[in-house]
């Protein structure tokens, strides 16, 4: 059913969940569940704020939101770490929500949703197909990561930009940033959402009185389907999550020894994607910065038994979309400042790895320092925005500069 060999884990071949997930279940496990989830609402969860606002959504909307990311994440993790017996950890991808801020309000929700729906079926495709590897062949990693980086960048300069307009709250949580990131790396952004509540509250005068038990409501979105939205949105999440989730998230699984075949696993993401798209649900991806706390040996020392984590991590997802309402209470109580600190301070390791990895690319270097200016920028042409010219102009300039595919 399950076997071990110098900490390398085969994902076994029929195994009965039921009946050995009790015998396996840990504290150890489930705690890296729970903190990988506090983690993913402490940080990537202010991203998807940023884009309700940008949006100009009801906070009813905003519920219905959290619940599907919530719900998609919860299924498709439970299901994956039960069949495959591996820690499958998932959210939503990161990547996408940022790209989604510069695209607001001028796409409408019905064609975000539309664009989900796409891009849900185009991951589906290659997930069955097995085809996850050769796509990537196609787009030269240099590129890929300068494109993830300037659609990130930006979203990290704000989070100094606002010390403009809330100086005390944004340099208060920098510092605390910098002092957790020192002493307590594995909790920083659980600790800092703490302090950024409390400095919000004593230097800002938020109130905290609306903040209660609020169960969510989904609300459906009909979808419609653009050659823009297609073009701007879903093309590019397909890129942004295939590279920046997908990509890193399968390495951190098999670097902690887990052999597991990317095709059931984006299968299974696609499926539920499709599933919560129209509630306002963005792709589910396998999750790349939380993982590495389900997969490692604080989870467990047997890593026959570290799938519980990922378990735990989607029941725990289950109650906070439950309880979706409450989330947003919290979020929408709290100065615009917070959640732009926040959002940007969680997100500057997602950006160091991308700029390495941008700078790493020793064949095509020129190429995507190109790719992230474009993308950068924040240009929008045709109706098409950064994030699609930055990895089209990237790929013209490795052919032109590098010599084409020799490069990638």
């Amino acid at each position: 059913m399950r076997r071990t060999d110098s900490d390398t884990v085969t994902a076994p071949q029929g195994a009965a969940a039921g009946s050995s997930l009790f015998r396996d279940l840990s504290l150890s496990a489930v705690t890296a569940g729970f903190v990988a989830v506090l983690i993913s609402y402490s940080g990537p969860l202010a991203i998807f704020f940023q884009a309700g606002a940008a949006a100009d959504i009801s906070p009813e909307m905003m519920t219905s939101w959290v619940w599907a990311i919530s719900l998609g994440a919860a299924v498709s993790g439970i299901v994956l770490s039960l069949w495959l017996r591996v820690p499958v950890v998932t959210a939503w991808s990161a990547p996408g929500t940022a790209l989604l801020i510069t695209l607001f309000p001028e796409l409408s929700l019905g064609e975000a949703v539309g664009a989900y729906l796409t891009a849900a079926v185009l991951m589906l495709i290659i997930g069955v197909t097995g085809s996850f590897d050769r796509l990537m062949a196609l787009i030269p990693s240099g590129v890929a990561a300068g494109m993830m980086a300037g659609i990130l960048f930006q979203f990290g300069l704000g989070a100094f930009a606002a010390i403009e307009t809330s100086p005390w709250l944004a340099v208060g949580m920098l510092l605390a940033y910098l002092v957790f990131k020192r002493l307590a790396p594995r909790y920083c952004l659980i600790l800092l959402l703490i302090t950024g509540v409390v400095l919000a509250v004593v230097l800002e005068g938020a109130s905290l009185a609306g903040v209660g038990v609020h169960l969510a409501i989904p609300r459906f979105i009909a979808p419609e389907w653009t050659i823009t939205s297609t073009l701007s949105l879903a093309l590019p999440l397909v890129v942004v999550s295939l590279t920046g989730q997908f990509l890193p998230g399968m390495a951190i699984l098999h670097a902690a020894g887990y052999h597991t075949r990317a095709r059931p696993i984006l299968t299974v993401a696609s499926l539920t994607s499709f599933a919560t798209a129209c509630f306002g649900g963005i792709t589910t991806v396998i999750a790349a910065i939380t993982a590495a706390l389900c997969t490692g040996k604080d989870a467990h020392q047997d890593p026959g038994r570290r799938y519980v984590a990922g378990v735990a991590n989607g029941v725990f997802y289950l109650v906070g979309g439950l309880f979706a309402g409450t989330i947003v209470a919290l979020f929408t109580s709290l100065p615009g400042a917070f959640v732009a600190v926040l959002a940007g301070l969680a997100l500057i390791g997602a950006i160091t790895s991308n700029l390495a990895a941008m700078i790493a690319a020793e064949g095509h270097r020129e190429a995507s320092v190109i790719a992230f200016m474009v993308t950068a920028s924040g240009m929008s042409l045709f109706g098409l925005g950064a994030a699609f010219w930055g990895v089209v102009i990237g790929m013209l300039a490795v052919r032109l500069l590098h010599g084409g595919r020799a490069a990638a």
